[in-house]
């Protein structure tokens, strides 16, 4: 997940349009075959340069891989796994919402590129091609919104349940919050984007949300807290 944050920007270049793909005539006529040049290949996936235990920021800074940079990348790409696994359950099911979990997905990615670009070792162009907005985390409170006013009020603390889209949706809404926790100190210091903090914290509460919406739309009751006999053990 790092090394794959720290070049998602880069690898944009690498991406070439079809027009950069040659169409190869045979000797003597024939089906022609159809190659890029080497160069325009897509790199490996493995490069070794992480096996003494460094990887790179996007800034082109070698860290720990237990850096706290690495630690946040690592749960990010966490939590849009988590996300993924849930998306299937809801696909399953024919939820209309399975496209905002896609776009969430890829804004993830954003997420991560802000933070494999730590300030401290940044340029200018590394912070304007990185840059996180304002608007997902606006984007974010509206579905929420919109999801709230279809659910009935909250009177209890519920637990995760309410079949299998429902309680994916709840482990990624707990995946989501330990991202938050581990970017949080890195934006303290400056390394990050304040909205990255902000998008994690409001994208729990819109799994949280949409976990009770998928409940209901399956028509699968959420189970409640209620306290045991003789009290918590």
């Amino acid at each position: 997940m790092a090394a794959a944050a720290a070049r998602c920007v880069q690898l944009r270049s690498v991406l070439r349009p079809a027009a950069c793909v040659r169409a190869i005539q045979p000797p003597g006529g024939g089906e022609r075959s159809y190659t890029t040049k080497s160069e325009d290949r897509i790199p490996k996936i493995y490069t070794k340069t992480g096996d003494k235990g460094f990887s790179s920021t996007f800034t082109g800074e070698r860290r720990p891989k237990e850096d706290h940079i690495f630690e946040a990348l690592g749960t990010t790409d966490e939590l849009s796994s988590a996300i993924g696994l849930a998306r299937e359950f809801c696909l399953e099911k024919g939820h209309s919402f399975t496209d905002q979990l896609d776009k969430i997905q890829c804004v993830l990615q954003d997420v991560g590129s802000n933070i494999a670009t730590p300030r401290s070792s940044a340029r200018e162009s590394h912070i304007k091609k990185t840059k996180f907005s304002s608007q997902p985390v606006a984007e974010l409170e509206s579905w929420i919104d919109s999801y709230t006013e279809e659910l009935p009020p909250l009177t209890s603390f519920i637990l995760p349940s309410g079949g299998k889209s429902s309680a994916a949706l709840h482990v990624a809404r707990a995946v989501c919050r330990r991202a938050e926790r581990c970017v949080a100190p890195i934006i303290r210091s400056g390394e990050a984007d304040p909205d990255v903090g902000k998008y994690l914290n409001r994208l729990s509460d819109y799994l949280f949300t949409l976990a009770r919406y998928a409940a209901l739309k399956e028509g699968n009751s959420e189970r409640i807290y209620t306290r045991p006999e003789g009290g918590c053990v």
